[in-house]
């Protein structure tokens, strides 16, 4: 582990379907097994990190009462005043499995209204986080417009996780801007997923004149486990998208060492 000093804030992009739902809630329970205290923060509307933290949480995102309308000239949403970032881990995010807390912002609410107070409630949770208290693992939706509206500004690594398909690597080259965005993080690590030969990893590789942080190994068992919305760690625990997760945590890990 890290020094515990050094919180270390990740969050994954990529193309939807390319797997980073799954590799995100893997990660953050394998880093939560340290001893560590790790948020996982969710802006993806579609709910698959839940379930790869063995978490039941479906389309339950934040109630709608804990924002409120902003001072004039201020945000227009904000949390209601007694709430900050501290209550609302305290109050509304589930305990999974190995300790992780998992906040849930993006889920569509049916109207465009909620939808805003979500992102509003979000941006000051964020804002707030208290950066010696919890590792975070954030979940981006799939594709590049919350990566490069500045979505994953609370992390200084971002893992851009890319299956070996043509559509896949695209969306991988477009999301290499975040790098020079305002916000910009710090470090870009690539994740190769679903491979299933050395062939695929170094294809990818090639592709985005990048090396691999860690190449997930594809996992017919992980696989099973997750049409069935079971986590990899709970259906396959030693199997090889576990193992080859455990490898990326470590790397990454290992990024923070010298700060």
């Amino acid at each position: 582990m890290a020094d515990s000093t050094v919180m270390i804030r990740v969050a994954f992009v990529g193309k939807g379907g390319a797997g980073k739902s799954t590799i995100a809630g893997t990660f953050a329970r394998l880093l939560a097994r340290g001893g560590e205290p790790v948020l996982a923060l969710d802006s993806d509307p579609m709910p698959g990190m839940p379930y790869s933290l063995g978490v039941a949480v479906d389309d339950c995102p934040i109630p709608d009462d804990v924002v409120v309308p902003g001072p004039e000239g201020g945000p227009r949403w904000v949390l209601r005043p007694e709430l900050d970032a501290a209550a609302m881990i305290e109050r509304y995010a589930a305990t999974c499995p190995d300790g992780v807390r998992y906040l849930q912002f993006g889920n569509l609410w049916g109207h465009v209204v909620r939808l805003q107070q979500a992102q509003h409630a979000w941006s000051q949770v964020v804002s707030e986080l208290d950066r010696d208290r919890w590792h975070v693992v954030g979940d981006l939706p799939g594709g590049t417009r919350q990566a490069m509206f500045g979505w994953a500004k609370y992390a200084d690594t971002v893992c851009l996780v890319v299956e070996p398909t043509v559509k896949s690597l695209h969306t991988a080259k477009r999301l290499f801007g975040v790098t020079g965005a305002r916000w910009g993080p710090s470090r870009l690590v690539l994740v190769v997923n679903k491979a299933r030969s050395d062939s695929d990893v170094d294809r990818v590789c090639e592709r985005l004149e990048l090396p691999a942080a860690a190449a997930v190994a594809y996992d017919e068992a992980a696989s099973r486990g997750d049409r069935r919305g079971a986590a990899p760690l709970d259906e396959a625990p030693d199997g090889p998208l576990a193992r080859s997760v455990e490898g990326l945590v470590a790397h990454v890990q290992s990024l923070y060492s010298s700060i």
